[in-house]
C-alpha cells in the first residue's frame, strides 16, 4: 500500500499535511520517509514517532530528520518561513511534558514564536499567579493539564487571549485514560474555550495556527 501525500495542503488551509507515524508499520515509515525526502524539499512534520521506526531507517535518511524524543516529532526540510504573533503552552505538571511538547514542536515547524510554562497546576496556585503577566502577553494561549484539568476553567477566567485546551490522559483511579480531564474541560464555566481531543498537542497548536491566520498572522 502507498501513501498518497497532499501536497496542495497548504495551500488550501495554510499548513501542510503531517505525517501520523504511530498506527504505521516499520515499511510504510521508511518508505514515506525516503519518498518525501526524494520528491519534495517542503518542510513535513512527523508526530508519535516510535523509537523501531527510527531505528530502522538507513543513516542517510536518518540524518536528515530533526528528532525531538520528548514530543516524539521528527521535521524534515527544515520549518515554516516565521509568522506573526506568540502562543504560550501552559502545562499544569511536568507529566504534561510530552503533551505540551508535542504542542511546541507543531508551533516551532509552523513558524509561530512560542513559549512554555511547566508545572503551574492548581494545587499550588500561586505558581500560576507569578506567571500570568506572561501568559497574559501571548496572542493565544494552549492550556495542557490531565487529573481533573482545572487549569482550563482557572486560565479561562483569567486570561483574554484565545484558550485552547488539551486533556491529557495522566491521572489514576476515575481519571485514567483522560476522560474526567476531557469532560471537565467541555464543561468548562469559562465563556469561549475550546477544547481538542486528548493528548492532541499537535490539534491544539493547529487550532491556533489556524487562529493566528484570521488575526493577521498568516505565513509570509
Amino acid at each position: 500500500m502507498t501513501h498518497r501525500h497532499d501536497h496542495d495542503r497548504l495551500e488550501r488551509i495554510g499548513m501542510p499535511e503531517a505525517v501520523l507515524c504511530e498506527p504505521k508499520s516499520v515499511e510504510q515509515f521508511a518508505a514515506i520517509v525516503a519518498e518525501l525526502t526524494q520528491s519534495t524539499d517542503q518542510p513535513r512534520l512527523f508526530t508519535r514517532v516510535r523509537s523501531d521506526q527510527l531505528a530502522s531507517l538507513p543513516a542517510g535518511l536518518l540524518e536528515r530528520l530533526d528528532i525531538d524524543p520528548v514530543s516524539r516529532t521528527a521535521i524534515l526540510h527544515g520549518v515554516r518561513p516565521p509568522r506573526p504573533g506568540r502562543v504560550t503552552v501552559v502545562a499544569a505538571g511536568t507529566s504534561d511534558a510530552a503533551v505540551a511538547a508535542e504542542a511546541e514542536r507543531t508551533l516551532e515547524f509552523s513558524g509561530v514564536r512560542v513559549e512554555s510554562i511547566v508545572d503551574v497546576g492548581v494545587a499550588g496556585l500561586w505558581r500560576l499567579e507569578e506567571r500570568l503577566d506572561e501568559i497574559r502577553a501571548a496572542d493565544i494561549v494552549i492550556a495542557v493539564a490531565g487529573m481533573d484539568a482545572a487549569l482550563v476553567s482557572v486560565l479561562g477566567g483569567l486570561v483574554a487571549a484565545p484558550l485552547v485546551a488539551v486533556p491529557t490522559s495522566v491521572g489514576y483511579g476515575v481519571a485514567t485514560g483522560g476522560s474526567t480531564a476531557l469532560h471537565s474541560a467541555l464543561a468548562s464555566c469559562a465563556q469561549g474555550v475550546t477544547v481538542v481531543n486528548i493528548d492532541n498537542g499537535f490539534g491544539a497548536a493547529c487550532a491556533a495556527v489556524r487562529m493566528l491566520s484570521l488575526l493577521g498572522g498568516a505565513a509570509e
